[in-house]
């Protein structure tokens, strides 16, 4: 057995004091144990809920909302408006597309407050009670999806390209959907859907 060694013994000793005096262990304890106020975080900066009002599918949304808010959110959670999905939420995918002004926009990544007194239309709102719009109408025949995620953006990008080219070339379809992913891979089937579209109706 090796004997103890009384140097060893009293460097140990005061490594302890020194610790003690230096105030460390109170340090990591409180480290560990975060105050009450460390715990529940810094006070929210910025502006508040400010009221916002929304023209969607052709009715008026009065909203309070804070100017982060993006229109995808504000329809999702405050209106209960849910057919546009949010995917990549960073402008990518398309999943979220809605139209402003006729012009196809990632809602995901559009500020709700900087679309006030524009014409919002999302996919909520294209049927005209239980009659499809023609686009809707001919993804379901064509079977031109899948998981179904990335449809409702699909169908809004297509709604906005018919309705500036109402006999979109094929060339026109594929740069008028480049915005827009689908990952479960229906591309053939989307675009042969949206080319039976043609003058606003299914060939």
């Amino acid at each position: 057995m090796t004997p103890k060694d009384d140097s060893l013994a009293g460097v140990d000793h005061g490594r302890r004091n020194f610790l003690k005096s230096t105030g460390v262990v109170g340090v990591a304890a409180s480290v560990i144990s975060p105050s009450a106020e460390a715990q529940s975080g810094p006070a929210a900066l910025g502006p508040g809920a400010v009221p916002v009002r929304l023209n969607v599918n052709g009715r008026q949304l009065d909203l309070m909302l804070e100017p982060r808010v993006t229109l995808l959110d504000a329809l999702r959670m405050r209106a209960d408006l849910t057919g546009n999905k949010r995917g990549c939420d960073r402008g990518a995918c398309g999943a979220c597309t809605m139209l402003v002004d006729g012009r196809p926009v990632y809602s995901c990544s559009t500020l709700a407050i900087a679309v006030q007194g524009k014409q919002i239309r999302n996919v909520d709102g294209l049927a005209n009670g239980d009659t499809l719009h023609p686009v809707q109408a001919a993804f379901c025949e064509k079977d031109a999806l899948m998981c179904g995620f990335c449809t409702p953006g699909f169908i809004m990008a297509s709604v906005g390209l018919l309705e500036k080219h109402p006999n979109a070339t094929a060339e026109q379809i594929r740069k008028g959907l480049d915005g827009n992913i689908c990952r479960c891979g229906t591309f053939p089937r989307i675009f042969e859907a949206v080319s039976s579209v043609t003058g606003g109706q299914r060939a």
